[in-house]
């Protein structure tokens, strides 16, 4: 009898710890509301094994899966929800479930027969399954859903008899934010907290408002998420989002910010090794940022793929390129290609361009890079980057190509842009490709000088012979552009340089010795004492004045020549340089060094520094010429960044 006795007893207090460890539905709604999600999975899971029936088990363990904001399980609730249907093929709150996985999908027409079948097994007055259904269209995070379609479910549950459910008052209100009316979507959050005033997520939810209004309104959405706190110490979704808030402006609040979110969510946040490591890079401690990464690679049988990340960072961030190269390589072998991102696939191809022999793979990734990037601005930045360490080991060939791709990333490129293509092509002698660029740049700023003096010097470094006159007309523009400027000391190495090819061409291609001392002439005006020039006038006029029976190539005093741009330049008797652009601009160069511009109506002249400005009224404007600035012979006309 006592054996027995005891027997009962132990056995009575076997069933009243059982009992008392059961976990409920409410208990992991609760879980889930706290985003505790092993916990909510756990109780989900153990209700189901006690009833493999229990529908609502099996739609909450379903929403369980799919609720983290970042690697949802959508393929594991899926198959939950497709277990509970081939049991139960009319459970009208499972085939809501099952719609919810398809917007997810993407396949918003399967999704819509769901939950019409949904609501027809319900009789369209079930609150669980409108909710359900209002839940899965309201999600103002996801891209897909149908937010009208959600409020008018939810307001049929908020609207039957003796309603007074924050939860679904609050899922309203995400309905109405998901649809873009903030001032209904706040009142009706406001409701909710009149039916719950701990509620705390309806508090948050009206501090995310606005906080998608920008920083202009901070100290309103702050204020929100401190009184979310203040009603709820234990609700981790306010603690996360002021930890990240605050990440990159104030580390030392991000952190305090980052232990109560630890300390709240306890073991179910997975990562928590992880977030430690990460708050040390944050602090600007990388090397204890990579020895608390590698740490938590070796405590963990399956190392969250982030901690690579994580190390490869931190170990480029001490100027480790072979620590962080290896990291890299195993942070792109494990992450998820979804979760892997425009500063990833960045610092992991400057990282490769360290490595001779990699150059084809980081142009890759940087291409996915700037792909992925969805500012200008910073497809911009990482172009320049890579840039400039080709730049840095002098390949302009590579350089070059990627300073073009920021010509056709942005929406208006500026002169510099344009250069830094054209000039890094010049410098590589890839002269075909200098002569593009330097066209483009012609056509976008015809008034300077730049364009035409590269784009001449490519197409003199492709025709060294001078069997074409491509080079002659184009230097020639650089020329009567050149003359035209107000304050020429910034370039006049270009059209001193410019005229040197002209004389060269005149005297040995066109051996027109008048020509030649005629450009001499008209340089010297800009520089008297250059040694160079000087030298050419006198080797110049040593030269017979008698030129060879045959014809010369063209151009000819007198002739026309039509260059490959279409610009129609004329040389006089008398040495006069005529220019037509294809936009109708005429440019006239004396002998003298007088320079007539005429474009639009309007008449430049400028004669030994003078400029005189004619409108297309009459009216005259003359600016006297600055002081002639010192002596002395100026640089060669070497490539230079302007």
């Amino acid at each position: 009898m006592k054996n027995l006795k005891f027997t009962l007893i132990l056995l009575s207090s076997f069933l009243a710890v059982n009992f008392s460890s059961a976990q409920t539905i409410e208990d992991g709604k609760k879980f889930l509301y706290y985003e505790k999600f092993i916990s909510a999975k756990n109780a989900f899971q153990q209700l189901i094994t006690a009833n493999p029936n229990n529908e609502e088990a099996i739609y909450w363990l379903g929403q369980t899966l799919i609720a983290p904001n970042e690697d949802k399980d959508i393929e594991g609730a899926k198959a939950v929800y497709q277990k509970g249907l081939a049991a139960n093929a009319n459970s009208a709150l499972l085939n809501a479930g099952m719609g919810h996985i398809e917007l997810l999908e993407g396949k918003t027409q399967q999704a819509r027969s769901h939950f019409e079948t949904a609501i027809s097994l319900s009789g369209g007055k079930n609150v669980m399954v409108l909710d359900a259904i209002g839940f899965a269209n309201g999600d103002f995070d996801s891209k897909n859903g149908d937010a009208a379609y959600a409020i008018e479910k939810l307001q049929q549950a908020t609207n039957t008899k003796g309603f007074k459910d924050a939860r679904i008052m609050t899922d309203l209100g995400d309905a109405f934010r998901k649809l873009g009316d903030g001032g209904t979507a706040q009142r009706t959050y406001e409701a909710a907290l009149v039916m719950d005033p701990k509620y705390a997520r309806a508090k948050f939810r009206i501090g995310r408002i606005y906080q998608s209004q920008g920083r202009s309104q901070e100290a309103i959405y702050l204020q929100y998420y401190n009184d979310a706190i203040a009603l709820d110490a234990n609700y981790t979704p306010v603690y996360w989002v002021l930890y990240q808030y605050f990440y990159e402006t104030d580390v030392v609040k991000s952190a305090a910010y980052l232990d109560k979110y630890l300390a709240a969510k306890g073991s179910d946040e997975p990562n928590s090794c992880f977030l430690n490591a990460q708050m040390k890079f944050a602090q600007g401690l990388f090397a204890e940022a990579y020895t608390s990464s590698d740490a938590c690679i070796g405590a963990s049988s399956t190392p969250y793929p982030n901690l690579y990340g994580l190390k490869a960072y931190s170990a480029f961030k001490l100027n480790d390129s072979v620590n962080a190269k290896t990291a890299f390589d195993l942070y792109f072998q494990k992450q998820k290609p979804a979760k892997i991102g425009a500063r990833d696939y960045f610092t992991y191809a400057v990282v490769l361009l360290k490595f001779p022999g990699n150059e084809a793979l980081a142009g890759i990734y940087m291409d996915k890079a700037v792909e992925l990037d969805s500012t200008e601005i910073g497809k911009v930045t990482m172009l320049k980057q890579v840039a400039s360490v080709y730049e840095a080991r002098q390949q302009f060939g590579d350089a070059a190509d990627w300073n073009r791709k920021i010509i056709f990333v942005k929406k208006t490129p500026g002169k510099n842009d344009i250069y830094n293509a054209g000039i890094d092509y010049y410098r590589a002698k890839k002269y075909p490709a200098a002569i593009e660029i330097f066209d483009l740049y012609a056509q976008k700023f015809p008034d300077d000088i730049f364009g035409y003096y590269y784009k001449g010097g490519a197409q003199a470094g492709i025709d060294t012979l001078m069997t074409t006159d491509s080079a002659y007309v184009t230097y020639s523009k650089a020329v009567a552009v050149g003359e035209a400027y107000p304050d020429k000391t910034k370039i006049l190495s270009l059209i001193k340089g410019s005229y040197r090819y002209l004389i060269i061409y005149a005297a040995n291609k066109l051996k027109d010795k008048e020509l030649a001392l005629s450009y001499v002439d008209k340089a010297l005006l800009l520089d008297p004492a250059d040694v160079e020039l000087n030298g050419f006038k006198e080797s110049i006029s040593k030269m017979s004045a008698t030129r060879p029976p045959a014809t010369p190539t063209p151009p000819r005093p007198g002739q026309a020549t039509v260059s490959s741009n279409g610009d129609k330049v004329t040389t006089s008797a008398d040495g006069t340089i005529t220019t037509v652009s294809k936009d109708g601009t005429t440019s006239i160069i004396t002998k003298a060094g007088k320079v007539t511009t005429i474009k639009n109506g309007v008449t430049t002249i400028v004669e030994n520094g003078k400029v005189t400005t004619i409108d297309k009224n009459g009216k005259t404007t003359v600016v006297q010429p600055p002081a002639r600035p010192g002596g002395g012979q100026a640089p060669p006309p070497t490539p230079k960044k302007k």
